[in-house]
């Protein structure tokens, strides 16, 4: 099995959690730096509960951690799970690219190239 193939169930797990608006919001929110539950909670019209469930499912894929500091838990977005995704990411990009330049090589051979002779068919009379 490929590194690759190896983390792709950790990539599906954070592609998952990404795909909900609130999730992705608290991932910009820390990527400012870390902040409590509580801080976190003071920017969205929902409770602190509802919240707590969004940054436990970003802690269970990996994407927060939360360390103790004194009496608070604050969040903290890990670059280890980015590094990941920016990889996966970039590995398509290089493709992509790939198949654009042969496309642009095809584009400019065919501007290069004479446009083909008519056929003639239309030209022939019938006996």
């Amino acid at each position: 099995m490929g590194a690759a193939r190896r983390h792709e169930p950790v990539l599906d797990e954070v592609f998952a959690a990404l795909a909900d608006g609130t999730r992705r919001d608290i991932v910009a929110r820390l990527a400012d730096g870390d902040a409590t539950l509580t801080e976190l909670a003071a920017s969205y019209d929902m409770s602190v509960q509802a919240v707590s469930k969004h940054l436990k499912v970003l802690e269970g894929c990996g994407l927060v951690s939360r360390t103790r500091v004194a009496r608070t838990r604050p969040a903290h977005l890990e670059a280890r799970v980015f590094d990941l995704m920016t990889a996966w990411i970039e590995r398509y990009r290089r493709r992509a690219e790939q198949r654009y330049r042969r496309l642009d090589a095809v584009l400019a051979q065919m501007n290069d190239d004479p446009p083909p002779a008519p056929r003639g068919d239309d030209d022939e009379e019938a006996p």
